[in-house]
């Protein structure tokens, strides 16, 4: 094999690739037309985008609770623990 042909064989692997994915990402993009197309034609389109915009701003402050806020300390939850017996005892 010289240096030329490992060259070729490199450039149309890649060239297979980049069209392989082009292929892959047009076909999924049409399925996803198709799937938009039939949503558009049904009946209850506004009740379905009521429910989709329920259902994302439900999973947004999912994740604003799972990551924006800080958990206390765990020190500070055992001392507010140890602070709650001792007012409870002294009762």
């Amino acid at each position: 094999m010289t240096r030329g042909t490992g060259r070729r064989g490199l450039d149309e692997q890649a060239l297979l690739l980049a069209a392989g994915l082009a292929d892959v990402a047009v076909s999924t993009v049409g399925t996803a037309f198709g799937t938009l197309r039939g949503l558009l034609r049904r009946s209850d389109t506004a009740a379905l985008a009521a429910e989709a915009e329920h259902d994302l701003t439900a999973r947004g402050r999912l994740v604003l609770d799972r990551y924006a806020s800080v958990p206390p300390a765990h020190l500070e939850i055992l001392a507010r623990h140890a602070l709650a017996r001792r007012t409870s005892a002294d009762d």
